[in-house]
């Protein structure tokens, strides 16, 4: 946004301006670095919707951003035709700052469109809001939420009518009318009362979580489980403190310990740093809680109870079980109960990301069953749902990425921390009454399987300065990617921006995958290192993989990996 200084002078001398925000302007009136960080640019909108820091200016998360949005949405469904107005849209949200008036600004702005609106009563889980909008043939879903960030930040996603994350195609269209908004100040509005009376919005929830509810007790594998297993649950001071407990009651858990000082539902999020289920910091209370009373599993959901991390107790204390840990051990679970029962469809399907372990793959295939891989997000995942769902071609089965996510049940299309927090607590319950802790049973895994070993590396590089950076990290490792790393040859470089894999001897294939900028190195030993910046965060990733006949050996081999590529990084910064 070239004119940046323009737009800061209309917000400047705007009547339409909230106290903390006008306060936030006199705060960076004479600081020109802080006006063009929050004013050269538009929060970034795509398929996974917009998140970014709450605050004055079009770079920050506030009430005018969240309008336009709310407009270009709306300006969209008018342009699809009647029946999309119809059918109107679901609106959830989580607990953060903000976030319940944001969903209210966005049903008014649909208001204003003559759109309809399903209003959450209450915050609940993202994949709560998946569920709703294919309970309600709604034609869209927003959910306001910045899932794990920190408590600065907030967020819009857009879901589409099969309950997944918006497709490229519909997310170009609402950023085209939301490029097409001149001023922030003049998008129409309407009154709730009004929208309320009319029957434009509706309030929602009893009717709907009860539905949920049923659904997830279909998902139970096996009655033969320990219902004495204790269970310590902490929702972060987030969405999943309702379905999580309600479900694990429904599931018979009759000793369930509730971290109480996280189960207030508190945007500050004062009992953590980060509300991350995937950081021990974020388990410390529950780990004390466990200690307690002699816990066998800790379970940990996000603020918006789409990720789900959990402990397990072992006999050197608690171990953290990271995403493809619990993801290689629910799939097993799953493959092999259905085995048992003679349930095992023969066109079974397992889908799980470019950066996810391979466990998976070898796991699936030993029970006959495919491994399909997509792009990172999970929107990629639910598109392959939809996609088999209608060709008949596949039967989905699970779906998981090592970010701690994952998916049972088809009734959501994203991924949902309830699901997976009472199949894993099912799962633990089973083995535990065979005497088999889950850390245990993952041992028997990777004995069996290998040692597949896994791990993430970020850089934070914030701002202008920081996009051009993470742009140079790329075209570097694009350019003139290493030929061998700790050792072992470069074979293959999958450049996913180009669709094209190169391979040492010169050959080239096509990637059958959207196009995004994301590049996988293949080592001849199996290993492999993938490189991408976040489409959320101002965050470039780095994941690595390897897998050898020992722990001993995998560890230090990823150890190895990790230090070649991050000083190539370090040097290139």
């Amino acid at each position: 946004m070239s004119n940046y200084l323009t737009v800061y002078k209309e917000w400047a001398t705007s009547n339409m301006m909230l106290p903390h925000l006008q306060e936030e302007l006199s705060i960076i009136r004479d600081d020109q670095k802080e006006i063009e960080e929050r004013f050269y640019q538009y929060v970034t909108f795509g398929t996974g919707g917009m998140r970014g820091l709450l605050g004055v200016g079009t770079n920050r998360i506030n009430i005018f951003t969240i309008r336009r949005v709310a407009e270009g949405l709306a300006l969209y469904i008018q342009s699809v035709g009647e029946e999309a107005v119809r059918r109107g849209v679901v609106i959830a949200y989580d607990t953060r700052h903000f976030s319940k008036e944001f969903a209210i600004e966005t049903a008014k702005v649909l208001g204003g469109y003559g759109i309809r609106s399903y209003v959450f009563e209450e915050s609940r889980p993202t994949p709560e809001l998946s569920f709703a909008v294919r309970y309600y043939k709604a034609f869209a879903g927003v959910v306001i939420t910045a899932s794990h960030n920190p408590k600065e930040y907030n967020g819009f996603k857009v879901y589409g009518e099969d309950g997944g994350q918006l497709t490229p195609t519909a997310a170009s269209e609402i950023t085209r009318f939301m490029d097409n908004r001149e001023s922030l100040f003049s998008i129409k509005l309407a009154e709730v009362s009004e929208l309320l009376q009319s029957g434009t919005m509706t309030y929602v929830l009893s009717e709907l979580d009860s539905a949920y509810y049923k659904h997830l007790l279909t998902l139970q594998e096996t009655e033969q489980t320990d219902n004495d297993l204790k269970i310590v649950f902490t929702p972060l001071h987030g969405a999943g403190l309702v379905p999580v407990v309600e479900g694990l009651k429904a599931y018979g858990y009759r000793h369930v310990f509730m971290v109480n000082e996280q189960a207030i539902q508190d945007p500050d999020f004062p009992t953590v740093l980060y509300p991350n289920p995937e950081e021990r910091e974020a388990f410390q209370l529950a780990i004390e809680l466990g200690e307690r009373n002699d816990a066998d599993l800790l379970i940990a959901t996000d603020p918006d109870a789409d990720r789900l991390g959990i402990a397990v107790r072992t006999n050197i204390g608690y171990q953290l079980i990271s995403g493809n840990q619990l993801g290689a051990l629910l799939l097993h679970y799953i493959l092999n109960e259905k085995h048992k029962k003679g349930t095992l469809p023969n066109n079974g399907v397992v889908l799980k990301s470019i950066v996810t372990s391979e466990m998976g793959r070898a796991i699936a295939a030993s029970f006959g069953v495919s491994t399909i891989d997509t792009l990172t997000g999970f929107k990629y995942i639910s598109e392959k749902i939809e996609e088999f769902h209608v060709s008949g071609e596949f039967k989905f089965l699970f779906g998981y990425e090592e970010s701690y996510g994952y998916l049972i049940g088809d009734f959501v299309r994203d991924k949902d921390a309830v699901q997976a927090a009472l199949l894993t607590a099912e799962m633990a319950g089973h083995y535990h009454k065979q005497g088999i802790s889950l850390y245990e049973k993952l041992i028997e895994l990777y004995n069996q399987f290998g040692y597949y070993k896994e791990s993430l590396q970020s850089i934070t590089l914030i701002g202008i300065e920081g996009k051009e950076k993470i742009a140079n990290i790329m075209a570097t490792f694009r350019d003139a990617p290493p030929t061998v790393i700790a050792g072992s040859q470069v074979i293959a470089v999958e450049d996913y921006l180009t669709g094209i894999t190169r391979k040492v001897d010169g050959q080239s294939s096509q990637l059958n995958l959207p196009k995004e900028n994301v590049i996988k190195l293949v080592l001849e030993d199996g290993s492999w290192i993938c490189i991408r910046p976040s489409g959320t965060e101002p965050k470039c990733k780095f994941y690595f993989a390897v897998c050898r006949d020992s722990e001993r050996e995998s560890t230090q081999l990823l150890a190895e990996l990790e230090k070649e590529i991050m000083a190539r990084v370090n040097q290139r910064e």
